[in-house]
């Protein structure tokens, strides 16, 4: 995490032990509340109210969060034990009393002795769960019923019943005021007509440039921005909408039986990457200034103002198996139910497919081939047709054929 101190301070534990039998109890999705699985017992959670669903919404100021030390900075931190994983090098969250575990992304073994206190920003909000792991596993299935040459070993895998892992990765949200001074130009088409070489007339479209400035000024709230490369662009993206405005305030009971990644994104390295997703609507808005029908943009300086930022937690189910040396991975959207996933190719499936298609060619080019020819039977390899000998009819009274050509009579081709 960057540009925060790191004193000491208690290291949070996400277990929750239950009040009847002593067990670990875990976040229910489906009931919203903690469930023990060692005796069944139930303990609800009180739904937020308006006043916390509006602290989950609370923004800090970027250029405090940026800061180094401060009161405000000290308000908004915490810290829990964090392992990285040796392969992918994903951080995840290890609850004291764990010993061993899995890396969520890469399903490589992880050890508590590797885990260390980590100082970081507090989430302000998270998406909870609403997808069970079924629910999660009935996606993937359906996920992967459609894919082409899947290996057996895949498909084999989404038989099997090896947990799925609930994770809630780290994102950070940026809003900004932005005032934006631009230079461009703008396209105005008209049609005029025109005399082709051979003397008919036509017309084409001709666009007149002008030039255009002008100042504009867009808000931006909750601009999402991962705070880990834990997954692939092409993942994460494909998981998206995230309904926002449902946040609940961060609560350590709604992580209990889930993994939580701690982020490698800074603040300052995440602001970054907001300002980049900022630029389209930013353009957007240049274009409808400019008018006319097509416009250039040639040069803006923007002035962001009133940044603030949070930290909140997004819920992903994780299947990660190992398959030709290397690692895939399948992510559910714990909210929606968005699925994406990494696919290897069966060679095998594939060259059978290729010999398939071209023995079907083959047959079809044959069937053609005699369809044509009204039933002749060509000689494929030769190139011609093949004769059929016919017997001579002999005459009445058993005389011999007319002296002269072959014995067996005239050759005759059968194109009936």
């Amino acid at each position: 995490m960057d540009d925060l101190p790191l004193p000491p301070t208690p290291i949070q534990d996400h277990r929750f032990p239950c009040p009847a039998c002593g067990g670990d109890m875990r976040f229910d999705p489906a009931s919203q509340g903690l469930l023990c699985d060692h005796c069944g017992n139930a303990e609800p959670l009180p739904p937020p109210d308006g006043a916390a669903r509006a602290l989950a919404m609370h923004e800090i100021d970027l250029a405090e969060g940026l800061a180094r030390g401060g009161a405000a900075a000290e308000a908004v931190t915490e810290t829990t034990r964090v392992v990285a994983c040796p392969n992918c090098g994903a951080r995840t969250e290890m609850d004291p009393g764990v010993t061993a575990a899995t890396c969520p992304y890469c399903d490589t073994p992880v050890v508590a002795a590797d885990a260390a206190p980590d100082r970081h920003v507090k989430p302000a909000g998270l998406l909870p769960f609403l997808l069970t792991e079924k629910d999660a596993r009935g996606a993937m299935r359906r996920w992967l019923r459609g894919l082409w040459f899947a290996p057996n070993a895949l498909r084999k895998y989404a038989r099997n019943t090896r947990p799925m892992q609930g994770v809630y990765a780290p994102h950070w949200t940026f809003d900004a005021a932005t005032t934006t001074r631009y230079a461009g130009q703008r396209g105005i088409h008209r049609t005029e007509s025109y005399r082709t070489a051979n003397g008919k007339t036509a017309t084409r479209i001709r666009t007149d440039w002008y030039p255009a400035s002008g100042t504009v000024r867009v808000r931006f709230d909750d601009v999402l921005v991962p705070a880990s490369t834990s997954l692939p662009e092409h993942l994460r993206e494909g998981l998206h909408p995230w309904e926002l405005k449902r946040l609940d305030p961060y609560r350590p009971a709604a992580l209990a039986g889930f993994r939580a990644e701690a982020y490698t994104v800074g603040i300052r390295e995440g602001w970054t990457g907001a300002q980049t997703r900022m630029q389209p609507g930013i353009d957007a808005a240049i274009r409808r200034d400019i008018g006319g029908d097509v416009q250039r943009i040639t040069a803006k300086e923007t002035r962001y103002e009133d940044e603030t930022f949070k930290h909140i937690l997004l819920p992903l189910w994780i299947a990660a198996y190992r398959y030709g040396g290397r690692s895939w991975r399948f992510v559910v959207n714990g909210q929606s139910g968005a699925v994406r996933g990494e696919r290897p190719y069966s060679p095998w499936k594939i060259a059978f497919a290729v010999i398939g298609a071209v023995i079907l060619a083959a047959a079809a080019f044959y069937l053609y081939d005699i369809a044509q020819t009204g039933g002749a039977v060509f000689d494929t390899f030769g190139g011609g047709p093949t004769l059929v000998p016919v017997e001579p009819v002999r005459p009445a009274g058993g005389a011999p054929p007319a002296t002269g050509g072959s014995p067996l009579g005239t050759p005759v081709l059968d194109l009936d």
